[in-house]
């Protein structure tokens, strides 16, 4: 799942977006109110996380602008101030919660989970399958034939990349974008071992194959014809 993360103040941001996505989650990051709307409305996040008080477009003008866009993903506030008056706004506004700094990173992702098991508008799906590989978004749980199977943060994130992708190849540069966050470089081999390691615990004693190289292109995920 993807989560957009809105605060000006540079440790608090670069904190809560490693945070994140050593839990699994993809995230990214905008220290300006305008950068952050430019990325509500071209992104397609399952949550957003945003300060009040933000350079050029406040967080309260962000999200009213967000929702008359037609972006609808659940919001949670995360900022220092703590008034009745301004918690009651930014629920009124249609904020689904309100955090208040400092805070333990503990509850936060407590709360993120909450948020996103109540779901999105039009009932999305929150588990992405493929044969009998299912991989649950929520409980951040994959299974295979029945069988549990346990991944890291990085491999749960590389295998919801590509099943949300099925069918389609990705390349090693959109790989290292989406689930590394860096320019992919020729000289390192770290999304080849990912995928050793992915395919070591999806494919091996399991039928059909699942994960398969395209040469000079990149990776897919399907059920190719004749498996």
């Amino acid at each position: 799942m993807k989560i957009l993360i809105v605060e000006d103040e540079p440790k608090t941001g670069d904190y809560l977006r490693q945070g994140l996505r050593e839990a699994g989650y993809t995230v990214d990051l905008a220290t300006h109110g305008l950068d952050g709307l430019h990325l509500g409305l071209e992104g397609d996040h399952d949550l957003a996380i945003l300060d009040v008080m933000l350079p050029g477009m406040d967080g309260w003008t962000l999200l009213k602008t967000l929702r008359a866009k037609g972006r609808h993903m659940p919001v949670l506030f995360l900022t220092a101030r703590d008034e009745v008056a301004d918690r009651v706004k930014g629920l009124e506004l249609g904020a689904d919660d309100y955090l208040v700094k400092p805070f333990s990173f503990a509850e936060l992702l407590a709360r993120v989970r909450t948020i996103l098991r109540r779901g999105r508008p039009g009932n999305e799906p929150t588990t992405l399958a493929a044969a009998d590989l299912e991989l649950d978004l929520l409980r951040r749980r994959v299974t295979r034939a029945g069988k549990r199977i346990d991944l890291t943060a990085k491999e749960f994130a590389l295998l919801e990349l590509l099943m949300r992708r099925s069918g389609e190849v990705l390349p090693r540069s959109l790989i290292a974008s989406q689930v590394w966050d860096m320019n992919f470089d020729s000289d390192t081999n770290v999304i080849e071992v990912a995928m050793r390691r992915l395919r070591a615990k999806v494919d091996d004693g399991f039928e059909p194959r699942l994960l398969h190289t395209v040469r000079g292109m990149g990776y897919v995920l399907e059920v190719q014809e004749g498996a």
